[in-house]
């Protein structure tokens, strides 16, 4: 929980800033330029991860005020990018702890090991879920401010979020080697071992 939270504000807060560096202070004006993860998660969010172990947040922006013209695709790239800069930097800690002192077998070296790998696997994963190009997910968005007839196509379908749902049923009941968390994994152990081979 404590690694979600963190991450999903981080997410959230990195919209915010893309979106004021684009020129648009709505963040600030709606007071969402907190680390308050009641404001970017809300009540029903914290309960839902509570609950069955899943979240989501909100940053308020209006792309109409951003000065580029891929505004949209810059704001809403920030918040993936933040969770793969939090995945880079909490497994490069956990590589060079285990570097320097080893694999921990137990005690509170061992629980500071693996809050780093979780923290990592689950970064990778938000970053990659995200991208998806399906509504509400950022990778929507992004894909819509390069290819317009895409976004016209989602604008024609009235409320899109069904294709996120049939989304989630789908990835829900994929391999896990195939979901975004397997796929995590696998990139978190080439991290590691790439770590390794480069420090000899």
């Amino acid at each position: 929980m404590v690694t979600v939270i963190i991450s999903i504000v981080l997410h959230e807060l990195a919209h915010g800033w893309a979106a004021i560096w684009q020129g648009d202070d709505t963040p600030k004006m709606a007071g969402h330029m907190t680390a308050d993860p009641m404001v970017h998660m809300g009540g029903m969010s914290l309960l839902m991860l509570a609950l069955v172990g899943m979240a989501f947040g909100a940053m308020p922006v209006n792309p109409r005020n951003f000065r580029s013209h891929y505004g949209d695709a810059i704001v809403s790239a920030a918040g993936p990018a933040m969770n793969f800069l939090l995945a880079f930097l909490s497994l490069t800690a956990l590589a060079l702890w285990m570097r320097l002192v080893g694999i921990a077998d137990d005690g509170p070296a061992h629980n500071g090991q693996y809050l780093l790998r979780i923290f990592g696997v689950t970064n990778i994963a938000l970053g990659i879920f995200n991208l998806i190009p399906v509504p509400p997910l950022d990778g929507s968005t992004v894909l819509g401010n390069f290819v317009p007839a895409y976004r016209r196509w989602l604008e024609s379908l009235g409320n899109p979020t069904w294709m996120f749902f049939i989304l989630f049923i789908v990835l829900w009941n994929a391999p896990y080697q195939y979901n975004p968390f397997g796929i995590a994994q696998n990139v978190m152990a080439a991290y590691l071992g790439l770590f390794g081979f480069v420090m000899g």
